[in-house]
């Protein structure tokens, strides 16, 4: 008996622990003394078809149809933020703002964009990202230049690299954050 005991707390424990693991897995925060450094992985889930579309189009330029580039399209959008690519995996945000084709020659996304999230201590923090993403590039560097909550003051830079697209337009992108921000 005192082993079934014994095994039944050790396995709780163990779930406990595997579960909080788990549940920081899609962010880290180093405190310098000075600075915060928070490094963020999460997927953004950009779906422009269905019934039920997080980003529609809000306006366009009289040539956007006639552009190879959609140049003059603008979205608006509330994309989930997850920490797998799938749909189902956990919520953890949600990114809201516009984005709009800013290339006539190429696809150059120009986004200005609030990713707030409502997982753990990070619940009610966002950062702001107003950046050129050139979308055809395997990987797009962006700049982050501000945020609230545990975001206040924020500095840094977001990579994105497409998951998977399809020619509906949906897209899921892997984001790999890096933010700064004082003590």
């Amino acid at each position: 008996m005192g082993k079934v005991v014994l095994l039944v707390i050790f396995a709780t424990i163990f779930t406990w622990v595997a579960q909080a693991q788990n549940q920081a897995s899609w962010a880290k925060r180093v405190d310098t003394g000075k600075e915060v450094v928070t490094t963020l992985q999460f997927y953004f889930h950009d779906k422009l078809s269905g019934s039920n579309p997080s980003a529609v189009q809000i306006a366009q330029a009289s040539g956007t149809n006639n552009s190879s580039t959609l140049f003059g399209a603008l979205l608006m959008i509330d994309d989930p933020l997850t920490i797998g690519p799938e749909p189902t995996s956990k919520l953890v945000g949600r990114a809201r703002g516009l984005y709009g084709s800013a290339g006539q020659t190429d696809m150059g996304l120009i986004m200005v964009v609030s990713y707030g999230f409502t997982d753990g201590i990070y619940q009610g923090s966002s950062f702001s990202l107003l950046s050129l993403n050139p979308a055809l590039n395997p990987v797009r560097e962006m700049a982050i230049v501000g945020g609230t909550g545990l975001f206040r003051l924020a500095r840094g830079y977001a990579l994105a690299r497409t998951y998977s697209a399809n020619s509906n337009g949906d897209a899921i992108v892997g984001y790999n954050v890096t933010i700064v921000t004082y003590v």
